[in-house]
């Protein structure tokens, strides 16, 4: 018996020897403050946390005008890209149909909506035609800003004039088509000449220039830092 007594005191020794020098309370949830969070022996504070927090709060501060400049931006360049896509759309069309096919803006107060139209008698886009469903359209009828918030037809203040780099007032028509607003290909592909200006709501500035002799559509975009026009 004194041996099993003694074999028993050992095993208990032991097993003291490996256990925690403190067990936790089940009495305190694990996620409570009452105790440290173990990571590989060290631990984790919530002054710890709340500096982590507060720094990656910080960086998206920082990073933010940025982040909305870009997207502002790329609207932008998405809404000239689409207007272009359309003239080129519209010159394929008249090709195809072999008759004039037209991209026609309308003023609605202080924003324009516009779409494809075919000439439906033979006597060229007509509005009273339009009216009537003789002249029919071939797109829907859009608004730029419903497809590219923030986008308009328009002129930021300090653009200057592309043919000859003079003053273009910011209040200028930014629909220069003619006076229909109406850009026109014949099935020869020859076209209405004429600039569209778009503009995004921080000034970012692009323009789709048509040339009417060849009905080539270029995009254009202002760079206000040399006060000069780019090729995009």
């Amino acid at each position: 018996m004194p041996a099993t007594n003694a074999r028993g005191r050992r095993a208990l020794e032991a097993f003291l020897r490996g256990a925690p020098d403190a067990w936790p309370d089940p009495r305190i949830p694990p996620w409570s403050g009452g105790h440290r969070r173990r990571l590989g022996g060290g631990g984790v504070s919530l002054l710890e946390l709340v500096l982590v927090l507060a720094l990656l709060v910080l960086t998206a501060a920082i990073a933010l005008p940025s982040i909305l400049g870009g997207l502002d931006d790329a609207r932008a360049a998405a809404a000239a890209r689409h207007i272009a896509g359309l003239v080129r759309l519209t010159r394929v069309q008249a090709a195809t149909r072999s008759t004039r096919v037209g991209l026609r803006f309308e003023q609605a107060g202080a924003t324009y909506h516009y779409a494809v139209y075919v000439d439906g008698n033979g006597n060229g886009l007509r509005s009273r035609d339009i009216r009537s469903g003789i002249d029919t359209p071939i797109t829907p009828v859009e608004r730029i800003g419903d497809r590219f918030p923030g986008v308009t037809f328009g002129v930021a203040a300090g653009v200057t004039r592309i043919s000859d780099g003079g003053p273009l007032m910011g209040d200028a028509d930014p629909v220069r088509l003619g006076s229909a607003d109406t850009l026109t290909f014949s099935p020869l592909g020859t076209a209405t000449s004429g600039t569209i200006f778009l503009r995004s709501r921080k000034g970012r500035q692009y323009a789709v220039r048509v040339l009417g002799a060849t009905g080539r559509t270029r995009v254009l975009e202002f760079r206000h830092e040399t006060g000069s026009w780019t090729a995009r």
